[in-house]
């Protein structure tokens, strides 16, 4: 259907959306711009008429992406039959002989096929650039119900399958300027560099997405407010961050579940008075959640898991970090670190350095941080490996079988942390912490 603001991709008479949705997104942009050219064209009138912009669909299909969409037009919303997310991880780590038998090969839904040339700017492989400069800011643009696939990662002559090097310079969504109530809901993004970038972020709401098998997922930069990041699925790549924010206040990331295998979860820097609360957390490396110069926060009633690879393609790759880095790394003041659940479930074989004792909580930097009633289990297990993701996935998750409980630091406080209050998150033996400059209470110990 195509009336005067409501435009179908597969019904445009310029272009053809099969080869080029590119190149038929920027003419409807180009016709919305034509025909709502005032202001406000009844601004003398009763009826104090603007410009009520316009909804783009796109049905179930595939569509070649070959030109960049500039979107510069506010109240524009986007939308599709689905978000058509299905691993392509899983199958190009499967042998070709065994393709056949799949029942699909590739992401499906109303699916954008990224099919941009590299370029030097960050900018250039993104195949939604999102700028308009000046007053009001660029306001109510939607992103709704559709699939951004890259298609295919490249090598980067590490040696691994080029498929599973998380790099190809293309983006799904990229926004440069400030920009006012933007909201990307129900959409699959999969095998991009950059899924979502958004620079200059007020109330932003990126909910009910499926970001997964990407190289970072969502990253907020620059700086923003009063935005919301809720019950997503999230998974990003080994060399990349599932969420990322800086320079944020009143950021809320909610009710999200985050897997591996991202460098980081979640990963704040210079945020404050913001929550990340109610979030289930897995990972397969330390360094899961980390706050740098971020201070006021709170961190409260999180699921952490941190467990180890067992997916044979990927057994040998980690982001670099020490065991004894911790799971929740804290460099700032002011924050609270409440009622959360850690499961640090490792084989000691593998613990780096060897002999080392994990760290589940770390206090890097900063003063009066409230760090209480957090509960660490702490198992020993024998990590295997398998070529069968979601078979191998799944049996680690649903074991609860281990040789002997692991040691573990429940709480660290560096010298250059102080004035914090560190309670009933571990027992005397299982924190490290200077009670000369720290308040302390341990939790009791249960009887042998």
């Amino acid at each position: 259907m195509s009336t005067a603001n409501h435009y179908d991709v597969t019904q445009w008479p310029y272009g053809n959306a099969a080869e080029d949705i590119g190149e038929v997104l920027n003419s409807i942009i180009a016709d919305i711009k034509s025909r709502q050219k005032a202001t406000d064209e009844m601004s003398t009138g009763e009826h104090d008429g603007g410009k009520p912009g316009a909804v783009i669909y796109i049905p179930p299909g595939d569509y070649r992406l070959r030109t960049q969409v500039l979107i510069d037009i506010s109240f524009l919303r986007i939308e599709g039959a689905g978000h058509g997310f299905t691993s392509s991880s899983i199958r190009f780590n499967l042998p070709e002989d065994q393709w056949p038998d799949l029942h699909e090969l590739w992401p499906g839904g109303s699916r954008i096929l990224v099919d941009l040339p590299p370029g030097d700017e960050e900018t250039a492989g993104a195949a939604f650039y999102v700028a308009r400069s000046g007053n009001p800011r660029i306001s109510s643009v939607e992103f709704m119900n559709f699939c951004i696939d890259g298609l295919h990662f490249t090598s980067d002559g590490s040696g691994l399958h080029p498929e599973n090097t998380y790099i190809n310079g293309k983006s799904g969504i990229y926004v440069a300027d400030a920009n006012d109530s933007f909201r990307v809901n129900g959409m699959g993004f999969i095998y991009l560099e950059h899924a979502l970038t958004v620079k200059n972020a007020d109330a932003l709401s990126i909910h009910d997405n499926f970001i997964a098998e990407c190289g970072s997922c969502i990253e907020l930069r620059g700086w923003g407010q009063a935005s919301k990041i809720t019950d997503n699925l999230i998974g990003a790549g080994f060399k990349g961050h599932s969420i990322y924010a800086e320079h944020h206040g009143g950021l809320l990331i909610t009710a999200n579940n985050i897997f591996p295998r991202g460098a980081s979860s979640v990963r704040l820097n210079g945020v404050t008075r913001s929550s990340i609360t109610n979030n289930r957390l897995h990972s397969f490396y330390p360094g899961m959640v980390v706050l740098e110069a971020s201070s006021e926060n709170l961190v409260g009633s999180n699921h952490f898991l941190r467990d180890q690879e067992p997916w044979s393609p990927f057994f040998s790759v980690d982001n670099g970090l020490d065991d004894d880095f911790g799971l929740l790394i804290v460099s700032g003041s002011d924050n609270s670190v409440i009622g959360n659940h850690f499961s640090a479930i490792v084989d000691t074989d593998r613990i780096r350095p060897e002999g080392a004792t994990p760290v589940i909580i770390s206090l890097k930097t900063g003063e009066g941080n409230y760090v209480a009633t957090n509960h660490v289990v702490s198992m020993d297990v024998r990590g295997n490996s398998s070529s069968s993701a979601y078979a191998a996935q799944v049996d680690a998750l649903l074991s609860t079988d281990a040789a002997e409980h692991l040691p573990v630091t429940t709480v660290k406080v560096d010298p250059e942390s102080k004035r914090n209050t560190i309670l009933d998150s571990g027992t005397e033996r299982q924190v490290r912490v200077d009670v000369a400059t720290n308040a302390f209470r341990a939790s009791p110990t249960v009887p042998s």
